[in-house]
């Protein structure tokens, strides 16, 4: 069993947000029913103030925070890829540093191909 350190590297978070209600949960769905994330939290509605094409637009979207293993998160992409209805969605997966031990091994194993 790794140490918790090694253990937390394991372990990324993936930001997306989804469009609507609807399409965050399915996306929440997918990635873990196939096992790709141990847990999705989908959360309330925010407002998302960006550039997209040369203007600044804005809109209310679902944040997704999901969680995986740096070995899983190609095929995190991939499922958001395919469901998300972006054109460029957004996928940001940050590495977690530390962590509750339990918590870490859970997530390995809830996503062990």
């Amino acid at each position: 069993m790794p140490s918790p350190s090694e253990a937390a590297r394991e372990v990324v978070l993936v930001f997306c947000n989804a469009p609507d209600a609807d399409t965050a949960r399915d996306i929440a769905r997918r990635l873990v029913e196939d096992g790709v994330a141990a847990c999705v939290n989908v959360g309330a509605p925010v407002l998302s103030i960006y550039r997209w094409k040369g203007e600044v637009e804005s809109a209310d979207e679902i944040p997704l925070l999901i969680k995986t293993t740096a070995a899983r998160q190609r095929a995190v992409q991939e499922t958001i890829a395919r469901l998300h209805p972006y054109e460029v969605p957004e996928i940001i997966a940050v590495p977690v540093t530390e962590g509750l031990p339990a918590y870490l091994d859970w997530v390995r194993q809830e996503t062990k191909s």
